[in-house]
């Protein structure tokens, strides 16, 4: 009845009335913040093709949140450096085995998230499971909105400063060594800078959403331009709008905020897959047909 109320006094109700909240007004700022740094990062991700690896690191930290839970300290602390621990003992294993990296990348990553959970069944402490899993923008307090603006200002600060060699690395791995860039440096800066979109986008989407995060918005601007500046741009903007759009539909439909930010963004991205003017299906078999 309250909503019909709104809905009738206000044509903008629905839109307007959410951010009375403090609550709300956090969410919004924060999932919009974490939306555009991922979709920024999401960008290097498709051209380098690491999305296995982007799901190993957002699943790697979880043993990290509980150990610093448990130690007392800020669980972006504990989160980065088990992010950073599992990219370095995937890098250990591929070098000292035969073995493939795509199996090593598998088996790093649910060992890392199997130890997780066997710490939060073993270690007594407030952790909330679901929260690290699926992530609580709609109750982040104020340290965590702080903890995030670093972290989000960091990344960005990085991509900014080693723009132009983080993206002939991941157009051209080789021509870059070629011509005297330290491909070594910047492997390890990007998978840094993953870990730390990783930890950034728990409070919003939780451990098992955030690498949709990191690997959909680049996907579906790779399908809307060949431009790599533009993409960035399609990126974060599809990124920024799905995380508006996906915290009001959880406010007024009561579901789950991660899920519905990444359904929001799923969406996009079949859309683009199908109405993409250059590269979407359907334009492809009008061409084809013609």
């Amino acid at each position: 009845m309250n909503e019909l109320i709104i809905f009738s006094a206000q044509p903008f109700g629905w839109l307007l009335e959410p951010l009375s909240h403090d609550f709300m007004r956090r969410a919004l700022m924060v999932s919009a913040l974490v939306g555009a740094v991922c979709g920024l990062l999401s960008c290097y991700m498709t051209l380098k093709g690491w999305a296995l690896m982007g799901d190993a690191v957002s699943h790697a930290v979880m043993p990290g949140v509980v150990v610093a839970y448990a130690l007392g300290l800020p669980f972006s602390i504990g989160a980065f450096v088990f992010g950073v621990g599992s990219v370095a003992l995937i890098g250990f294993v591929k070098q000292k085995s035969r073995v493939k990296e795509d199996t090593v990348i598998g088996l790093v990553f649910t060992g890392f998230f199997a130890l997780g959970l066997v710490l939060v069944s073993k270690i007594k402490s407030n952790i909330d499971l679901m929260h690290i899993l699926f992530g609580s923008p709609l109750g982040i307090s104020g340290s965590d909105v702080r903890q995030t603006l670093i972290i989000s200002g960091l990344v960005v600060t990085i991509l900014i400063v080693f723009r132009r060699d983080l993206m002939l690395y991941c157009f051209d791995a080789t021509h870059a060594r070629s011509i005297g860039i330290n491909t070594g440096v910047l492997h390890y800066m990007l998978l840094s800078l993953l870990s730390l979109a990783a930890v950034a986008g728990l409070q919003t989407v939780g451990i098992i959403l955030v690498v949709a995060m990191l690997i959909t918005p680049g996907a579906t601007a790779y399908l809307l331009t060949d431009r790599f500046d533009r993409m960035n741009l399609l990126a974060i903007a599809s990124s920024s709008m799905s995380s508006v759009i996906g915290v009001y539909l959880s406010y007024w439909w009561d579901i789950e905020t991660g899920g519905s930010i990444v359904l929001v963004q799923t969406i996009i991205f079949l859309l683009a897959f199908l109405f993409a003017p250059r590269y979407g299906v359907l334009k492809t078999q009008v061409s084809i047909n013609s």
